[in-house]
């Protein structure tokens, strides 16, 4: 496939049409929008991070439509997931920040929010990422085509295409789908050994070392590459071997806020959530405006593109290619003040004009960043929740100024910054979804209508499945911890309160600032200092089986080649495993949900090993051992693969 965006040519031609959205790529859509909306807010609500679902929903889709219903389009396929990951994404935002409304609320005695108030709330942050995305495409996804490689929307391609084009291609992405899924189930299915290994480093207190031993990392550091991969893992190892053991010298035995016991006491991960998150949400917060201040001049001329667009004759308008049509700039513009406005005057939305405004302009420059982001590291790497922790301090600073204080001030706060998080959620999650119709040739204004219904089923969704789980188990308790949504509260009391660690963000903020001196690409670099230096392992591991394969030297043509096949195998290998630990992961959320009795507990629970064999385990060195087996199994479908002769035997 040619990467350069001057010579691309889709899988589907611009002249040809062929199904897309039907009826039945619709139906199925929804149903998996509400699935993984719901399973990805369980799941993130017990452990602060959801599965990613664009490249699930393609194979589901590819199982129904082509297999049980015996049609054959991939453009269908491609509503189908279109549709379907916008659940997962609305999810995140919103399981983010709108349980604090939740906490809230019960600890002042006022009940809880409405089902109205939080299907709105997620309502207008799905609109708002959808529109604000559609003036970036042609920036973001068309020029810079080859540039971002927007590794989970290649993956969902490959992954649909491998089911058009049968063969070799699609055994190679189920085998990489039945492997990371069958290791997604002994892992965290079974816990025949831990998902995560973490090791403390006893001699350089403050300090630790680990990794997410999983196949979807894995697959993301192979499509990222290594350039990409390094940067973030520097920022993990400047997180977890810099600054937390200098935090752990200098602050003793001292108690510092927001920690409630003395830093000596710490481990490396409560360093980590309680102080280094900070930092990163500082450096995210600066690499997005210096990231939107390099892409002012793209952003500028892609708006003076669509407003002169708007001017064209009806005739130019339908000479226009049928890849190349986004929604109408009055459609866009209608939307947004129509989001405004009811932000605004809507009695169920705690804000006041200037909360609307806020989310407006907020809402853009996040929507930018995330587009742009998910185009570095994915959408599950995609840090909203950084965003949303820099739009929380800043929009609670100007209500406050403004003189809105107390509970009103609060709730304002987290409602403007509950629609932010969305927004960046959906907007990243756009991303993907048109960067996959791109390679496949779709017809993007078709996609982004998928985009609007995904987003209305998704809010009416997670406003049931939000009551329903706090009425069950309520907030910040031990089933449904909310880490992610316990730190937005936190944010908020604290900018209310005058005591927030204002050192500490603005810490991050000079690290980022520094780091685009030195000509490091920020955004990456940044994110891997917000995240845990897990997770940084894992995609970095994937990033050295990538540069592993790229070293080789090729002396003629047909080595060359043959590199060429091995790297594609890998990505077609990888693409599947990303999609195996995200079914698993799914199926596994569900099955938390099930309930088995009091005895029991859920049927997740049920399945696990130490229910038959109380404290079994095979520990880090097991989860090791099992990460190196699953990197073996990649280079047993891709490095030493042989392929099948087709040619008669020779007598």
């Amino acid at each position: 496939m040619d990467q350069s965006s001057n010579h691309f040519k889709p899988f589907i031609p611009a002249d040809k049409i062929v199904p897309e959205f039907t009826a039945t790529s619709v139906i199925l859509g929804v149903l998996l929008a509400v699935v993984f909306g719901a399973a990805n807010a369980y799941l993130g609500l017990r452990v602060g991070l959801t599965v990613s679902a664009s490249v699930p929903a393609a194979v589901i889709s590819m199982g129904v439509i082509r297999v049980i219903l015996r049609k054959d389009s991939v453009l269908e396929n491609n509503i189908v997931q279109t549709i379907g990951s916008s659940g997962e994404s609305l999810a995140a935002g919103a399981i983010f920040t709108l349980p604090a409304l939740f906490m809230w609320m019960q600890e002042w005695g006022e009940g809880s929010p409405s089902l109205l108030t939080i299907t709105v709330i997620a309502l207008c942050g799905g609109v708002l990422g959808v529109v604000f995305m559609i003036p970036l495409r042609k920036a973001i996804i068309v020029k810079e085509h080859g540039v971002l490689p927007f590794p989970e929307g290649q993956a969902c391609a490959e992954v649909l295409l491998a089911g058009e084009e049968g063969g070799s291609k699609a055994s190679t992405v189920f085998a990489g789908l039945g492997v990371a899924a069958g290791y997604k189930f002994l892992s965290e299915g079974l816990g025949l050994f831990p998902s995560q290994v973490h090791y403390e480093i006893p001699a350089y207190r403050g300090a630790g070392v680990g990794i997410d031993a999983l196949p979807a990392l894995l697959g993301v550091g192979y499509i990222c590459g290594p350039k990409i991969s390094s940067y973030m893992f520097a920022g993990g190892v400047i997180s977890w071997l810099v600054l937390m053991p200098l935090i752990s010298l200098f602050g003793g035995d001292m108690t510092m806020f927001p920690s409630t016991i003395p830093i000596s006491t710490m481990s490396s991960n409560q360093l980590w959530a309680n102080y280094v998150r900070y930092i990163g949400a500082g450096a995210v917060a600066m690499g997005g405006i210096i990231s939107l201040i390099k892409s002012l001049p793209t952003i500028v001329d892609t708006f003076r593109h669509a407003i002169q667009g708007l001017k064209g004759s009806r005739a130019g308008a339908k000479s226009s290619l049928r890849t190349d049509q986004d929604l109408p700039m009055q459609v866009i513009i209608f939307a947004i003040i129509a989001v405004a406005l009811i932000i605004w005057l809507l009695p169920a939305i705690p804000v006041n004009i200037v909360g609307a405004l806020i989310v407006v302009i907020f809402g853009f420059f996040f929507a930018t960043v995330s587009s742009r982001l998910v185009g570095l590291v994915g959408s599950s790497n995609n840090p909203v929740s950084g965003m949303t922790i820099a739009t929380l301090l800043i929009a609670t600073l100007i209500l406050k100024s403004t003189g809105m204080a107390g509970r009103e001030g609060m709730t304002g706060a987290i409602t403007i910054g509950a629609v932010i998080c969305i927004v960046a959620a959906i907007a990243g999650d756009a991303s993907q979804d048109l960067k996959t119709g791109y390679i496949l040739g779709a017809t993007p204004r078709k996609q982004q209508y998928a985009e609007f219904i995904g987003v209305l089923a998704s809010a009416v969704a997670i406003g049931g499945v939000l009551s329903l789980l706090h009425m069950a188990w309520g907030y910040g308790s031990a089933e449904l911890p909310a880490p992610q949504a316990m730190l937005a509260k936190m944010v908020v009391e604290g900018v209310m309160n005058a005591n927030l660690p204002w050192v500490l963000v603005i810490a991050g903020a000079g690290i980022a600032l520094v780091a685009q001196i030195l000509g490091i690409p920020v955004l990456p670099f940044a994110v891997g200092l917000y995240l845990p230096i897990h997770l940084n392992a894992g995609i970095m591991a994937g990033g050295i089986v990538r540069w592993f394969f790229e070293r080789k030297k090729a002396r003629t043509e047909a080595e060359e080649q043959a590199k060429k096949d091995t790297i594609s195998r890998g990505i077609l290998f990888t693409s599947g495993m990303i999609a195996g630990e995200g079914i698993i992961g799914i199926l596994l959320a569900v099955f938390a949900i099930i309930p088995m009795g009091e005895a029991v507990g859920s049927l997740g629970d049920f399945i696990k090993l130490d229910r038959i064999f109380p404290g079994f385990t095979l520990g880090n060195i097991g989860g090791l051992l099992f990460f190196a087996l699953l990197i073996l199994m990649m280079l047993k479908f891709t490095l030493w693969h042989r392929p099948k002769k087709t040619a008669g035997r020779h007598l």
